[in-house]
């Protein structure tokens, strides 16, 4: 092999992700360095204590506390630190040095992410982020190159592995929510404080990063609708798979139309949702994730693989470091990212679902027709009812109760919401047990 020049790549994490990087980076460099046509060499590894215990062993020579020092004498720099300081800083500190930047920091790019992407483009720099959405799962070259001629309608996406592996363990193994978050902390798939995940933060950064790529358009974290799985009870699981069901975290990324106009505009959004068994996304399980994407010409197309793990991101990362090499070699500017569609982003009361309610009601003549008037007023329609065995009142002469599972048919947020709500207030409603969205149908 002719060795073009030497490339040098600075390391900002020596955390779970970042020592699986330094340790192929250096098992594996002849290799990598065959490919790229210039021999790639790990500079340095910037870290916050030199001391703490690393997953793989690697040189302490490698190791250092200074950052900033280590990122002006590099051609490519690797941010897996995390968070959004002082990564933000070091990240901008590499593109105005003329390095390109990989990085797997999806809260960084979600609510930063224009401007590093900006500045890349103003110095002719390059960032390459596909570690941030699937884990090891190639989803954002196929969005931004393969499909860029096509036109993305939907994406659904089960895009974090601990929920996933949660509802799992509720569907298969009985579990209730508790129990089975206990099993994911045991086994390392959720962290101590659980909230980014449970709490669909982290999901919500990831759909942000997919509706921006798919729609290209600016689709900021704040714009993006987010439920978490806290509320869903092993019963909600029992009756989702009793009616044909799997209940899914789902980031969901659509192209839809203005209610009022038309017009094209873009929707984000991340909530638990009621998957049919016979979709894909219902038979991806454990702590797997799957990107689920619709386009005009190219149709359904379905992405999985391991959403998580040191050694599974570390390969999408240095995917990124190969290209940002070759990049390197053949010379010219980085390729700038394509947000110019500037679609409007619209709130989830704009988007067309379905849902899943279910009602404890007063078990009396009138009830289902009191029930069916409340979803026309509001501009919804009635699909399927099923109705369990009355519950007998108590001796103080209580009316008895039957619960109600209605499915809809698809309707505005805005209309199911209000009909729900509408629902709450009936006195012919005892109680709101349940209430999901469908999905995927």
């Amino acid at each position: 092999m002719i060795e073009y020049r030497t490339l040098r790549i600075a390391l900002l994490g020596g955390g779970t992700v970042g020592s699986q990087v330094a340790r192929l980076l250096l098992e594996n460099g002849d290799e990598l360095s065959s490919r790229v046509g210039a021999r790639i060499e790990l500079a340095g590894i910037a870290v916050r204590d030199l001391d703490k215990p690393r997953d793989a062993s690697l040189p302490r020579e490698l190791f250092t506390t200074d950052a900033e020092q280590l990122i002006l004498g590099a051609d490519i720099v690797v941010e897996l630190m995390g968070g959004i300081s002082p990564a933000r800083e070091l990240i901008l500190k590499a593109l105005n040095s003329g390095a390109d930047v990989v990085t797997g920091n999806k809260q960084l790019l979600a609510t930063h992410g224009t401007e590093l992407f900006d500045l890349a483009g103003q110095v002719g720099a390059q960032l390459y982020y596909e570690a941030a959405v699937g884990g090891a799962i190639p989803i954002i070259r196929p969005l931004r190159d393969s499909l860029a001629g096509d036109r993305v309608t939907r994406i659904l996406g089960i895009v974090n592995g601990t929920t996933n592996y949660v509802l799992d363990r509720m569907d298969v193994d009985g579990d209730e929510l508790g129990e089975a978050l206990a099993v994911a902390t045991e086994l390392g798939y959720a962290e101590a404080d659980p909230t980014a995940d449970i709490g669909g933060y982290d999901a919500a950064a990831k759909a942000a990063l997919l509706a921006s790529l798919a729609f290209h358009t600016d689709v900021p974290l704040e714009a993006v609708y987010r439920e978490g799985i806290e509320d869903i009870t092993k019963e909600q699981v029992d009756l989702a798979r009793d009616m044909g069901y799997a209940v899914k975290l789902l980031a969901i990324c659509e192209r839809i139309a203005v209610p009022e106009t038309g017009e094209a505009a873009v929707s984000a959004r991340v909530y638990p949702a009621l998957v049919p068994r016979r979709h894909p996304l219902a038979a991806v399980h454990g702590a797997h994730n799957a990107v689920f994407v619709q386009a005009e010409a190219a149709g359904d197309l379905m992405f999985y693989g391991a959403g998580a793990g040191g050694i599974q991101t570390a390969s999408a990362v240095l995917g990124d470091v190969v290209s940002a090499a070759r990049r390197h070699v053949a010379g010219g500017p980085g390729v700038a990212e394509s947000t110019h569609a500037e679609l409007p982003v619209l709130p989830v009361s704009a988007a067309v679902t379905r849902y899943h309610v279910t009602l404890h009601v007063a078990d009396q003549p009138g009830v289902l027709a009191e029930i069916a008037r409340l979803f026309a007023e509001n501009g919804a329609s009635i699909e399927t009812v099923v109705q369990s065995s009355a519950a007998p009142g108590t001796a103080g002469g209580e009316t008895p109760t039957a619960t109600l599972v209605i499915g809809t048919h698809a309707a505005l947020e805005a209309s199911l919401a209000a009909t729900v709500e509408a629902l709450r207030a009936s006195a012919a409603v005892t109680s709101i047990a349940h209430v999901l969205r469908i999905e995927g149908a």
